[in-house]
């Protein structure tokens, strides 16, 4: 599989145990808990593999900036967290700094 869609699965894997943290009442309801487990376990073997081909900046500013604002995002819209001017601005920010960090690595 390419290393891009490997990163892109770990992303979605590392967002849905982050999301279920929150649902684990600090790790008292069995299920969001294992969940939590295992997702972020598969994320850093997923990463792992991916690191296999792409450099380890890259990775981690990808993987770590797409899942912090898909996070954030999902946290304001279904969530109910207030989506405020300066989370938004944030958000745009992380946005920034992945696609700056992967154009220095490109040269």
């Amino acid at each position: 599989m390419p290393p891009g869609a490997l990163l892109g699965i770990a992303i979605a894997i590392e967002v849905g145990a982050t999301i279920s943290l929150r649902y684990s009442d600090g790790f008292t309801k069995p299920l969001p808990s294992a969940i939590v487990v295992v997702g972020y376990a598969a994320s850093f073997y997923l990463l792992a593999l991916v690191l296999r081909d792409i450099s380890v900046s890259t990775t981690y500013a990808v993987w770590s900036g797409a899942g912090t604002a898909a996070v954030a995002l999902i946290g304001m819209a279904i969530l109910g967290e207030p989506a405020t001017a300066l989370k938004i601005g944030a958000i745009l920010l992380i946005i920034v700094g992945v696609i700056a960090l992967n154009l220095a690595g490109a040269d």
